[in-house]
């Protein structure tokens, strides 16, 4: 079953590094739970489908270095991975955006139902960010 889960998290991080909304939002469980680096929690595919919009609007991102870890039933999984980045567009309550470039070590935490993502929860160093938007 673990092996199940991490191929799963791979899968998940594929289709994110492709830019596949679709297959990206397959992966997930309708009533997805999804909480947002240093913000609220957002349940279910549609507001998950609007903030991939945000996101895919403000920010064009590929994961490297990923590494899964799940757990022996594999209803749990991480992963570490680089964020590697270019800000196009000013996002709401955020530095200006003219371009910049970002590499950000980051992890995100899962729960998994029925082979599916029921919760991600997504955590890396905004400050850190912030220093790499500003400073270039």
């Amino acid at each position: 079953m673990s092996k199940k889960t991490e191929n799963l998290v791979r899968s998940y991080y594929d289709a994110f590094n492709a830019g596949d909304v679709d297959g990206f939002l397959a992966l997930l469980t309708d009533d997805v739970a999804h909480d947002i680096n240093q913000g609220g929690r957002e349940v279910g595919k549609p507001a998950f489908r609007a903030f991939l919009g945000r996101m895919n609007e403000c920010y064009r991102e590929r994961i490297a270095d990923l590494v899964v870890m799940t757990n022996s039933d594999g209803g749990r999984a991480a992963a570490e991975f680089t964020v590697h980045g270019r800000y196009q567009k000013t996002d709401a309550g955020l530095p200006e955006a003219k371009g910049q470039t970002y590499v950000l070590p980051a992890g995100a935490f899962f729960e998994i139902r029925d082979g599916r993502v029921a919760r991600i929860s997504n955590t890396y160093n905004l400050p850190d960010w912030v220093r790499q938007v500003e400073g270039a």
